[in-house]
């Protein structure tokens, strides 16, 4: 929400710390509203083990805080030096946190946001808590809306599943840190934010021991107690846990035989309220001497008694504890591992059921030997779409899961969009609900279609939806769409007509040459018609490369020598080879063709000439 600048107060003289709210949130009321929530929140405690408020104002649009400046380095930044902490400085850490959460929780503030990164450890040894940017009166019953505030891997069960935090969302918060100190490493892990969240919800929180052999079991049995995941099966707030850290410790330093006889520094208790009337000082006259025996002796019996009294209540205290670990260790075991344990429906969609099946299998899940269908118009035909209850959600272990298995999609009226304009036909494929497959979609050269208009309908299978009257639901339909006839190059030269192809987006290459009795020598005959490795024609797309027939000019040819040949035997041979016969028509009628002998030919035998040229032929007798 904000950036923090260091800053020198110039009346005080002295360092302090900015938060000034960034400048695109500044029109949001609600970020507004939590920055100085945040003001208000920290304004309301004293605490040695809370960051100070100095001061809190706004210069235009722009919010700010000023704030206790401390140098020093956040636990998360100790925990990522170290990793793991000795229970002395977990526990000496745990009892500056829980100080001044207490201190919070007692002016019915619910911090909703504890973790490393908010736990400032200055230079000169002060541990305090920060940012309570998030904080809500802890009698509102505080929820989050839509949305979960705070850090995913300090969020306890309540909060993710009903979004409700109270003191004892702090609590739970606290006692992953701890986890966390003792371990080297958070509880949960996943790879999305969501996955984290059902861990919270869904498994209990394992002991830091099982990470870390040297964590001794009483602090086990706190880590249990304050991330139960009933609300109800925690310390009620802050002051109350933080009696019983204090009172493990004591139980820990009295069982330790290295330990010395140095003391803590400890906090006394205040003595007793004066009533009204003694407020003043006064002065105590002295008592007789004959009563300082049995004072002394009082004094002894009753400190006597008192000590009793503690050891006693030590015992009880201890004795719950036990109680509780155990109790909490057997609802874990009940809910984890055991019958009661909860498991997520894994992701299935898109696998075979024979997968599906061994995976949900694996988890202690009952598969139902009967799947389901479902139509899917993205999910294969006999692989799994979907699970009844559905995937994500948590049940419990030995539950039976229903695996919904793909029909295909659901067949839908088709209308054939061959023959229309290309912006109708697109029009048409979504109003039938269908997709159009832009990316698939072809542009051709056609002579008998005209330009933009739709020659064919292709579907997810690459053939012609031509005839077709039903497709697939959501299924792709790409188009082939005219761009009108090829260009007309016959008759030009070759780079005259390379360029016309080109402004039809066509490159142009020499193809094979053929004679031509219309086109002069070296012009375009035309453009070939390509075909595939089959020999089949193919269509002719913009981008393509195009070969061009170039024109031989005419055939030579030489004149065969058909002379004293009969005019049966000489007709055949002079139209194979390609010329147009000039002679006496009569001939034929007056008399047979097998008598009839050819006289002379012009041109002459042996001479070269255009193939298809006139033949000139005489016979004998003429």
């Amino acid at each position: 929400m904000a950036t923090v600048y260091l800053a020198t107060d110039l009346r005080l003289e002295r360092r302090v710390a900015i938060k000034v709210m960034h400048g695109h949130l500044a029109d949001d009321k609600e970020y507004k509203a939590r920055f100085i929530q945040e003001a208000r929140s920290a304004a309301r405690l004293a605490h040695p083990n809370v960051v100070n408020v100095y001061d809190q104002g706004q210069d235009d649009d722009t919010a700010y805080l000023v704030m206790e400046y401390l140098p020093g380095i956040t636990l998360r930044e100790l925990l990522q030096e170290h990793r793991v902490l000795t229970t002395t400085q977990a526990l000496d850490i745990m009892e500056a946190i829980l100080s001044g959460l207490a201190a919070a929780h007692k002016n019915g503030i619910v911090h909703r946001d504890l973790k490393p990164e908010n736990v400032l450890l200055a230079d000169d040894g002060r541990i305090k808590i920060g940012d309570f940017g998030l904080a809500r009166a802890a009698t509102a019953n505080t929820a989050t809306g839509n949305a979960l505030l705070g850090t995913i891997a300090y969020l306890s069960p309540e909060l993710v599943m009903r979004g409700v935090a109270d003191t004892r969302s702090d609590i739970y918060a606290v006692g992953i840190m701890l986890y966390e100190m003792l371990a080297g490493e958070q509880p949960f892990k996943g790879e999305q934010a969501f996955q984290i969240a059902q861990q919270h919800a869904n498994d209990t929180v394992p002991t830091p021991s099982s990470k870390n052999p040297r964590v001794p079991v009483e602090l086990d049995e706190l880590v249990l107690w304050a991330t139960a995941r009933d609300p109800d099966q925690r310390p009620h707030d802050a002051r109350i846990f933080l009696d019983q850290v204090l009172e493990t410790r004591a139980i820990m330093h009295s069982d330790d035989p290295n330990s010395t006889a140095t003391q803590r520094t400890m906090v006394l208790p205040s003595a007793p309220a004066a009533s009204s009337a003694d407020a003043e000082t006064q002065i105590l006259q002295p008592r007789s001497r004959h009563r300082t025996g049995p004072i002394v002796a009082d004094g002894v019996t009753a400190l006597a008694t008192k000590a009793e009294h503690r050891k006693t209540r030590g015992f009880w205290i201890f004795a719950l504890v036990i109680v509780l670990a155990a109790l909490a260790g057997g609802t874990g075991w009940y809910f984890g591992a055991g019958p009661g344990g909860h498991v997520t429906i894994p992701e299935l969609s898109g696998k075979s059921p024979t997968v599906a099946t061994a995976a949900l299998r694996d988890l202690g899940l009952q598969v139902n030997p009967k799947n389901g269908s479902i139509n899917s118009p993205t999910v294969p035909v006999g692989a799994v779409v979907a699970t009844t209850p559905k995937q994500g959600s948590s049940v419990v272990k030995d539950s039976t899961v229903t695996l919904l298995v793909s029909t295909g999609p659901k067949l839908l009226a088709y209308t054939d969009v061959a023959g229309l304009i290309e912006h109708d036909a697109i029009q048409k494929i979504d109003e039938e609900g269908f997709t159009y497959s832009e990316s698939k979609s072809t542009r051709q050269f056609d002579g008998k279609i005209a330009q933009g208009v739709v020659i064919a309908a292709i579907g997810a299978d690459g053939k012609s939806l031509a005839g077709a009257t039903q497709y697939g639901d959501k299924q792709p339909i790409s188009l082939v769409v005219s761009v009108g006839p090829l260009p007309d190059v016959t008759g030009k030269s070759f780079d005259d007509a390379a360029a016309i192809l080109k402004d039809a987006k066509l490159t142009a290459a020499p193809g094979r040459q053929d004679y031509s009795d219309t086109i002069p020598k070296g012009m375009v005959i035309g453009i070939e018609a390509p075909t595939d490795s089959n020999g089949n024609p193919v269509a002719i797309h913009p981008g393509d490369t195009v070969n061009l027939t170039v024109s031989r000019g005419k055939e030579q040819v030489q004149v065969p020598d058909v002379t004293g040949q009969s005019w049966s035997q000489a007709k055949p041979i002079l139209l194979a080879a390609g010329f147009t016969l000039d002679y006496d028509h009569s001939v034929d009628v007056r008399f047979l063709p097998g008598i009839v002998t050819v006289k002379s030919t012009n041109p002459k035998p042996g001479s070269t000439v255009d193939k298809g040229s006139t033949i000139k032929v005489r016979f004998n007798g003429q």
